[in-house]
């Protein structure tokens, strides 16, 4: 399809300018750094356009031979937000991250995929293209319901799902959209402000200059073009049998933590469903070594069982 007639669309994502994308591309390998070095990049095709995929992980034949880890981004952004997540679980698994098509990121986004359908379609074709036909998948925020609705949708090749404060449990209230607001905002504001502004919203944006950088670039890089999803029913819930581990910020405000808490694990029996203090909406960026222990050991013990079965 040509660009000209792609951008035009108003269910598709697009860069505003091609200067703009180069430098949120810039901005976004900046927070790469921060983590481990990816060890290849590849594109793969899908139905809903190119899928850009970082991987990671070692050498060790043992490490490679492990079913290996899926990571997906949230709104708004791209694999970068992985950067706290890629050392730990690469040291100890193959780790693919995706850019989303339909996000900032170095996918390239050609046809709607917001729909459940569409998206778990999406997954399974990228997941296809990669050659895996085994994976744990991670989703944080909006990647969270994409993990949520493929275990509901097409649970084939998912060995388990590890959901950070996700989408896809509770309609997305104004709380959340007034925390995102009041976040952009303050990316603007006075740098001898930002750490307590970082404390008072559980925003780890402002305090960390290259994530600032990355968000604020992305904002006016990147159009959205798709709604906020609906949450799964608990009938939609009730039928995931993958296994299920949920990881929510006590002061979360897309979630009401306490709630699904109990509601989690009554509709998935078996699902592992925590809360972590002292953070909102960020769980494995506010607290990275205690969240990727607790997501190393949810694998080694999910793959343990299926081992012995």
């Amino acid at each position: 399809m040509p660009e000209n007639t792609t951008r035009a669309r108003r269910d598709i994502g697009r860069y505003v300018n091609d200067a703009l994308r180069d430098r949120y591309f810039a901005a976004c390998d900046a927070v790469y750094a921060l983590g481990a070095p990816a060890r290849s990049e590849t594109d793969v095709e899908t139905s809903f356009g190119t899928t850009h995929v970082y991987r990671y992980g070692s050498t060790d034949p043992a490490v490679e031979a492990r079913t290996p880890v899926v990571l997906i981004h949230g709104s708004g952004g791209c694999s970068a937000q992985w950067y706290p997540n890629t050392r730990a679980l690469g040291a100890e698994r193959p780790v693919y991250a995706l850019d989303t098509p339909g996000d900032p990121g170095r996918s390239v986004h050609r046809e709607p995929m917001w729909q459940p359908e569409r998206a778990a379609q999406w997954m399974d074709e990228a997941l296809d293209a990669l050659g895996l036909d085994r994976v744990h998948l991670v989703g944080s925020s909006y990647g969270g319901w994409l993990v949520i609705n493929q275990a509901h949708l097409r649970p084939g090749r998912i060995a388990s799902v590890t959901a950070l404060d996700p989408g896809g449990l509770e309609k997305v209230g104004l709380r959340f959209f007034v925390w995102i607001f009041a976040s952009l905002f303050a990316t603007s504001a006075p740098k001898a402000l930002r750490p307590r502004l970082a404390a008072w919203l559980e925003q780890p944006v402002l305090v960390v200059p290259e994530l600032r950088e990355m968000i604020r670039s992305g904002v006016r890089a990147f159009r959205i073009r798709r709604p906020s999803p609906l949450p799964l029913t608990d009938e939609e819930l009730a039928t995931i049998r993958t296994p299920f581990h949920l990881v929510m910020g006590r002061r979360s405000l897309l979630l009401h933590p306490r709630r699904q808490l109990e509601r989690v694990p009554r509709l998935m029996p078996g699902a592992r469903a925590e809360i972590i203090a002292a953070t909102g909406h960020g769980p494995q960026i506010d607290h990275p070594d205690l969240v990727n222990a607790r997501m190393l050991a949810f694998l080694d013990e999910t793959d343990s069982r299926t081992t012995n079965a």
